[in-house]
């Protein structure tokens, strides 16, 4: 397993839609080994594919449990009508929050590492995480879907005078 780099906002591989996982073999499972050892040292919720600058359909959550979820050709086969908004960050958009809408519930359908249907019913942060990943996977970022951005500074400010009042 090795760490790989993790591509920045202004990258022009994170705006690429990534192509379907058709060969599940070794090299898939170095890449999903790899992308877990990124997300872990980077403490994220969820890593896909093109942050890694690879443009194939892989990405990994973690669920509620802690748990870290390998989606190969995830696809979102149903949201709950009940949203949730939160302020929503990204390992390829460091230090920047925005505050995103997204389905309190979903049902992931996608293949494991050797290519097994698999399909999860997530909720809460991992639906959120599940939502934000594949989204990556056709080219877009969190902020694309936010009206404003925020330091982690002015976030923490922010949220500290709403408590006040």
């Amino acid at each position: 397993m090795a760490l790989r780099n993790i591509l920045k906002i202004g990258d022009p591989q994170l705006r690429k839609k990534s192509r379907p996982v058709t060969e599940f073999n070794e090299r898939l499972h170095t890449l999903i080994d790899d992308m877990i050892e990124t997300l872990v040292d980077a403490n994220g919720l969820g890593i896909a594919a093109p942050q890694v600058g690879v443009l194939r359909r892989v990405v990994i959550v973690v669920n509620n449990d802690g748990e870290y979820l390998e989606l190969v050709n995830p696809v979102i086969a149903a949201k709950s009508q009940e949203t949730v908004g939160a302020y929503e960050g990204c390992l390829s958009v460091p230090d920047e929050r925005g505050y995103v809408e997204r389905p309190q519930k979903v049902i992931v359908k996608a293949q494991d590492r050797n290519g097994n249907a698999v399909t999860y019913n997530l909720e809460d942060m991992a639906a959120r995480a599940a939502c934000h990943e594949t989204d990556h996977l056709d080219g877009t970022l969190f902020v694309d879907l936010t009206d404003q951005l925020f330091t982690e500074e002015q976030l923490e400010e922010m949220l500290s005078e709403e408590n006040e009042d």
